[in-house]
């Protein structure tokens, strides 16, 4: 089995993952309504993370934006990729738990992403009602998973910019 190194992005990965989301994502990705969260704002530092197989060679990343949901704070997972030579291999569910347990050490309570139902529940996110992501977001696709139990109970609302 190939030796794979995790660790948080840095600045200097920023264009290299990049291009993976470029490789990995169809083109115009950058259109869609979680983008709009995204724009101008820094992804959560410490918590994004990316994969290096044993020649230094980026495999994967993943990344997690800070987001208001209501009047409550919360994290957005995504994009995550593992580039093509290495998917198949669990690269992908390895940064969504990686990440998970990251940001629940730095204290957050919960996590949100635009996604496919049945792929994200094996990591226990299932659907949230109520929550509004901007337009055009199927609200089928809205998920979200409790880091801290009973933490989106009740949360309703539109998913804002982070703003501090």
């Amino acid at each position: 089995m190939q030796q794979f190194g995790i660790r948080p992005e840095e600045p200097d990965d920023w264009w290299e993952v990049e291009a993976l989301y470029d490789l990995c994502f169809a083109p115009g990705r950058e259109a869609l309504s979680s983008y709009r969260l995204r724009d101008d704002v820094p992804p959560v530092s410490g918590l994004s993370l990316v994969v290096r197989d044993g020649q230094g060679i980026l495999a994967g990343a993943i990344r997690f934006w800070p987001v208001h949901v209501g009047k409550h704070d919360a994290l957005l997972l995504g994009p995550v990729a593992v580039h093509p030579t290495h998917q198949g291999e669990g690269l992908g569910g390895f940064l969504i738990h990686e990440g998970i347990e990251v940001g629940r050490e730095q204290g957050w309570e919960r996590v949100m992403l635009v996604g496919d139902a049945p792929y994200y529940a094996r990591f226990g996110f299932s659907q949230l009602s109520g929550i509004e992501m901007p337009p055009p977001t199927n609200p089928d696709r809205i998920l979200g998973l409790e880091l801290t139990p009973g933490k989106w109970g009740g949360i309703t609302g539109p998913v804002r910019r982070w703003t501090r």
